[in-house]
């Protein structure tokens, strides 16, 4: 059966983007504007966070720690343990959500817009806030109606589901826009944590289409995806 992919409807780019916003530090994990992010919230200054949101502006920063982390959680000794974080991040919007029983939230947030974290404030309910620059990514806006030629990205994404066994319906890709299918393999390929930054701070479409070309040439040379096993869905 062929890996298919999904995607987020269109960004409302009237919508107002916060002052403040709280942010979630995930080693690893990529969001992207116009794209979905599904999440899993269960340590409680989280749940806290979505909480906030929901009653305000339901806006969410997604950042990644500076030093890869398996766990962001306090520890024993450290219990105000703060990570420090990539500069760039990009805020969503909760589209949807689904609160449990026990207090978990299951969520899934639509990129927005990237910032650049300006200044951070003192956490709220134990979960950190910043003071967002929004400023300098009107690019993005342009690139979601980009055009590129994806040809070759397309061929080296069907010779890395090839060589680890990941059936791509490469023909359906074809169809794509070129913003859904060069963020989708962003967000969604396993690179690591340093390279999901990179691929977020790439200033165009083009930029970044480069650069995920680049790097499933230097990974598949090396051998460093075996054993990965890419998710149903790239979001």
């Amino acid at each position: 059966m062929a890996t298919t992919l999904s995607f987020a409807k269109p960004v409302d780019r009237s919508m107002p983007l916060p002052d403040v916003l709280p942010i979630f530090p995930l080693t690893g994990v990529l969001l992207l504007p116009g794209m979905r992010l599904p999440l899993h919230v269960f340590e409680p200054r989280y749940r806290n966070m979505v909480e906030d949101a929901l009653a305000s502006g339901r806006h969410i920063g997604m950042v990644q720690p500076t030093l890869p982390r398996n766990d962001n959680a306090p520890g024993p000794d450290a219990p105000q343990d703060q990570p420090e974080v990539y500069a760039v991040g990009c805020a969503g919007f909760i589209e949807e959500y689904r609160r449990l029983e026990d207090g978990r939230y299951l969520l899934t947030l639509v990129g927005v817009s990237r910032f650049r974290i300006r200044e951070e404030l003192s956490p709220l309910r134990g979960y950190r806030r910043i003071v967002p620059d929004f400023g300098g990514y009107g690019v993005d806006e342009a690139d979601s109606a980009a055009v590129l030629d994806t040809a070759e990205l397309l061929a080296a994404l069907k010779a890395y589901g090839d060589a680890y066994q990941v059936p791509f319906d490469v023909e359906r890709l074809t169809d794509l826009s070129s913003s859904l299918l060069v963020n989708g393999m962003a967000m969604s390929l396993p690179f690591r944590p340093a390279e999901k930054q990179a691929l977020l701070e790439a200033h165009s479409l083009a930029d970044r289409q480069r650069l995920v070309l680049d790097l499933l040439k230097m990974g598949m040379g090396s051998g460093r995806f075996e054993g990965t096993r890419l998710p149903p869905t790239l979001n």
